[in-house]
């Protein structure tokens, strides 16, 4: 089996002079028949070789053509992570088309603002769901669809009703494709010659920000963009065709997960498989055992509540066990830690042991006894989350990126580690920080700007420099370490500058903080406006014969209450005075992204959090009983 060495292919993605079309016809071509990707349906995972990856991609391709798709017009995806996302991508590019990706949760106003505000002519949805959405926004509010004229569904189910004017089957676009290149000879050649034309600094897709702090913008990334960051962590980390496979379940409109589902899979020939849902996560990442693994803070820490809980259900032997080998565990970590990294025989042998007797069960529970290497992004994370997994013997690595920086530009490999610090500078990298601290990089994957809004653009990038936004400060061992964003400051009445996302990393360490919200800028005292964790809370309130029926109920307990409270002051005495929680009030909703409060990436919308909790929060300042 081939893979990528030292070749002329490898020197065209060290200088991102390649395309994401170019790549799959090089590997359909090279190892037709080898596996590229995996989708369970009915309990059995259907594999598909690289050959029927790039005959399906070109199939929708010419069915595109069939229906006018013209090049550099846009498509739109709105589904759940499938192979199918996939033909429309990489179909829609290698016709010189660019792809708009939109988030299955995204209810209807904000598919409509997408859509529209990306002139997108054809939308592709996963199922009926998405279909209604799209329909919902062509017919409500003066603003509509009116580019819109075909919507493809890849599932049909529920739709046999629905007029077919403008709605059409995937697979009817598959048949179209084919009748197109039954025409002619020279038609069938219409797909061949689009990926041959498709150029390094195309624009290929639109990735639109998550919208923390406004309406989302459009930020225009092309080949070369997401090629020269993702081959420097393909180089690091020694990922080939062997040793490259990835459990696909975080959204693909985002760019962490194409960056490794899409750009590091064409680039390596390696293996996807597709997960059943957000929900099933835990269980097909213990059928797969992926040895590349990508999770965003919330996922690793969901791995870690599980193995906690898991130990809470465990006999007091196998408690008592688990404790002992973790302690151990966890002295030879920071004994390692202390002396640089370097390991000892005996360090080896006491690490075997524990390994054996404890740690190779837990790996394997998580489905992680495979992993080459983990990686951790697309938020700030608690350094206790990355620190357990570390005792376990699973090398999971902080990476920093964003997505007008074409992906990870910063990231830990095993010679740098530190925890709380998000790595070293990729190879090329110019970067600096600004006299207030910002961060800002200049590199040829900085993205090619904000469709239709110029002002945007000109403020982010200034003289080929990229403003991230982000405080940071850089380690005495040289890594990076972001405070926050530079938004999120806050500054007391007595002029104290404090990053909020350390102390909330610290509550959410918790097993029983789902999410925390520091409040205090501006204000004599930092406050914080707590979401419980239903799962864990709710269990422990079980234990305790305590009465509840939903979340409202359960955190409206007073010894709840006395629950997060003694969590508070166990993080308090982390920080100075000056940082301390001084009141706190448990939200009596879980925060959602429909009702605005989170993005699509789960990350909290501060100023709409602002705004809807501001009774809340008047009642902690105010004076009333918090």
């Amino acid at each position: 089996m081939k893979t990528i060495g030292e070749s002329s292919l490898d020197a065209a993605l060290n200088n991102g002079e390649h395309t994401l079309p170019r790549l799959l016809q090089h590997w359909a071509s090279t190892t037709p028949d080898a596996l590229a990707l995996r989708e369970k349906d009915l309990g059995i995972w259907n594999r598909m070789t690289w050959r029927e990856y790039q005959d399906t991609a070109r199939r929708f391709a010419l069915g595109l053509l069939k229906l006018g798709f013209r090049r550099g017009e846009r498509l739109a995806i709105a589904s759940e992570d499938t192979p199918q996302w996939m033909f429309a991508d990489l179909g829609t590019q290698a016709i010189g088309g660019v792809v708009v990706g939109i988030y299955p949760t995204n209810p209807w106003p904000e598919l409509q603002y997408i859509v529209h505000h990306s002139n997108s002519r054809f939308v592709v949805c996963g199922d009926q769901e998405q279909v209604d959405k799209v329909l919902d926004a062509m017919s409500k509010h003066e603003v509509g669809l009116p580019d819109v004229v075909k919507i493809i569904a890849v599932d049909m189910k529920g739709m046999r009703q629905y007029p077919r004017d403008n709605l059409l089957s995937f697979d009817e676009v598959l048949e179209l494709g084919d009748q197109y290149a039954a025409e002619s000879p020279d038609q069938a050649r219409a797909f061949d010659d689009g990926v041959a034309a498709t150029q390094p600094d195309d624009t290929c897709m639109l990735v639109y920000t998550s919208g923390t702090t406004g309406p989302p913008k459009g930020a225009m990334l092309s080949h070369r963009n997401l090629l020269v960051t993702t081959d420097k962590l393909r180089r690091c980390f020694g990922l080939d065709q062997q040793n490259m496979e990835v459990l696909c379940y975080l959204p693909l409109c985002h760019v962490a997960e194409r960056a490794f589902s899409t750009v590091m899979h064409m680039m390596t020939g390696g293996v996807v498989n597709y997960a059943e849902s957000i929900d099933t996560v835990a269980a097909n990442l213990r059928e797969i055992a992926p040895k590349v693994f990508l999770g965003v803070p919330r996922i690793w820490e969901k791995l870690q509540q599980g193995i906690l809980m898991r130990m809470q259900d465990a006999t007091r032997l196998q408690r008592w066990a688990f404790q002992r080998c973790f302690d151990s565990g966890k002295a030879l970590f920071e004994r390692v830690e202390q002396h640089g990294g370097q390991r000892t025989l005996g360090d080896r042998l006491q690490f075997g042991l524990l390994w054996l007797l404890m740690f190779r069960n837990l790996q394997k529970f998580v489905g992680l006894d495979r992993m080459r290497c983990g990686f951790c992004g697309g938020a700030s994370v608690s350094p206790e989350v990355l620190k357990f997994f570390r005792i376990l013997g699973l090398p999971v690595y902080q990476v920093y990126g964003m997505t007008e920086s074409g992906g990870v530009i910063f990231h830990q490999h095993p010679q740098a580690v530190r925890l709380g610090a998000t790595g070293t500078p990729i190879e090329g990298l110019n970067w600096k920080i600004a006299e207030d601290g910002e961060l800002v990089v200049k590199h040829p994957a900085v993205f090619k700007g904000y469709i239709h809004d110029n002002n945007a653009t000109a403020l982010t990038v200034q003289d080929g420099w990229l403003h991230t936004g982000d405080i940071v400060a850089q380690a005495p061992n040289g890594e990076l370490m972001i405070v926050d964003r530079k938004k999120a400051i806050i500054i007391t009445s007595g002029g104290k500058n404090i990053s909020p996302s350390e102390i909330e990393n610290a509550l959410k360490d918790s097993l029983y903080i789902r999410e925390a919200i520091v409040l205090g800028d501006g204000r004599h005292f930092l406050s914080a406006l707590v979401q419980i964790d239903y799962d864990t809370v709710g269990k422990w309130a079980q234990e305790k014969r305590l009465a509840f029926t939903t979340y409202r109920s359960l955190s409206q307990l007073p010894e709840v209450r006395e629950l997060v409270d003694a969590e508070v002051r166990r993080v308090n005495k982390l920080f100075a005075r000056v940082e301390n929680i001084r009141k706190f009030l448990i939200l009596e909703k879980e925060l959602d992204h429909d009702d605005g409060e989170l993005t699509a990436t789960q990350k909290v919308r501060r100023n709409i959090i602002g705004k809807k909790f501001a009774r809340e929060i008047e009642l902690i300042y105010g004076g009333g009983t918090a």
